[in-house]
């Protein structure tokens, strides 16, 4: 059973940068992605990024460029870069991991959530 809690969220003006962490422990498959998802009410939770186990990334095309994912090497942390900011970025960060090595970034993959973070940009 893996358990991940998230922290870093807050507030930021626009342009502004934030660091997001997700710290896990339990025991995970033995082979497995590790996302960041986004969502806002009464909209459908959004994948931001993904890592593989081998260290592969993915990002969805509105935060290219600006954010970036990574990790410790003890895998135990996952981490989401976020600079120039914008508004439209405001809403609850969320880790997940799945249960094998398939993923992708849609929510339907992942098994284990944490509760997450919450992230407000004002303009």
């Amino acid at each position: 059973q893996v358990q991940l809690v998230e922290s870093g969220g807050g507030s930021v003006q626009a342009g502004g940068s934030l660091r997001l962490s997700c710290a896990k422990s339990g025991v995970s498959a033995s082979d497995y992605c590790r996302a960041w998802f986004r969502q806002v009410p009464e909209k459908e939770r959004e994948g931001v990024a993904l890592m593989t186990k081998s260290g592969s990334t993915r990002y969805a095309d509105f935060v290219k460029g600006r954010f970036t994912i990574s990790r410790d090497s003890a895998e135990n942390t996952l981490d989401l870069q976020m600079n120039s900011l914008r508004p439209e970025d405001t809403a609850m960060y969320y880790c997940a991991e799945t249960a094998d090595g398939t993923c992708g970034l849609q929510s339907f993959y992942y098994k284990s959530w944490g509760q997450g973070t919450p992230v407000t940009v004002s303009s």
